[in-house]
Formats: structure tokens, C-alpha cells, sequence
């Protein structure tokens, strides 16, 4: 199996954050919505052994376990395949790593909440993680 259950995307994301409150999101080549950095939780993996891989595949951030802290597990419509959701593991970072973008990323960017509603968002950034990030202050 490849991470997927009928309509079903598994994966592993990262609400990743800055101590000055900015988020980072990337957007995927070719598509519009900004969202996490994070991909599908292959066979065999666990959530945060996928999510340590992607991050270091999308934007080289090589973290430890300890580095990652777990959210809960979030679900949404995907933003790029249609009739398709999201199951996502999401996972708190902090740090103030310059993204170096690879693999399908075509854009990385670190934008403050209050700017982030004005971008295309995928569902799950929207609905899930910009509530969570004002928690997190």
C-alpha cells in the first residue's frame, strides 16, 4: 500500500514556525495552494519518520524527533486532487531554517497569519493549522 485508503491521502505535515510568529508554507509545482511542508506516510513508516524525510527532500531542514512536537491528527479536503481528503499527522516546528527548496516544491515562503489568509490556502491550512498556529503563541 502507498500511504493511500481509498480516497484517503495519509500524510505527515509540519506547522512550522518562527519565534517573530511567521509561518512557513510551500506550494507544490505547478499548483496554486500554499500549504505544509510534509508528503505521504509510505508503508512501513511512522508519521514522524515521514515527516523528518519530506521536510528534508522539500526544504532541507534535517531535525532530530525531539525537534518535532505532535499535534493530532487532522482531516480535509485535498487541495489538489479532487474528490480526494487528507488524513494529515501534523507536528509542531520552530525554527528559523532558510528554506532550500527541492523535489516538487516550487516556492517557499515565510509570511506572518494575518497575511497568510490573503494567499490561496489548501483546506487544511486553512481550516486547521492557522487556527492552531494562533494557539501557539
Amino acid at each position: 500500500m502507498d500511504g493511500e485508503i481509498q480516497n484517503v491521502i495519509r500524510i505527515a505535515a509540519a506547522l512550522i514556525d518562527d519565534e517573530s510568529g511567521r509561518l512557513m508554507l510551500v506550494r507544490k509545482a505547478g499548483t496554486p495552494s500554499f500549504m505544509q511542508a510534509g508528503g505521504k506516510i509510505e508503508a512501513n513508516e511512522d508519521p514522524q519518520e515521514a515527516l523528518r524525510r519530506e521536510l528534508l527532500e522539500e526544504i532541507g531542514l534535517d531535525l532530530s524527533d525531539h525537534e518535532c512536537r505532535y499535534l493530532g491528527c487532522f482531516s480535509a479536503p485535498a487541495a489538489n486532487e479532487t474528490d480526494r481528503f487528507v488524513e494529515a499527522q501534523l507536528f509542531h516546528v520552530r525554527t528559523e531554517h532558510e528554506p532550500s527548496i527541492a523535489s516538487e516544491i516550487e516556492e517557499a515562503i515565510w509570511v506572518h497569519p494575518a497575511e497568510a489568509v490573503k494567499l490561496i490556502l489548501a483546506p487544511l491550512t486553512r481550516d486547521c493549522v492557522l487556527p492552531l498556529a494562533a494557539g501557539l503563541r
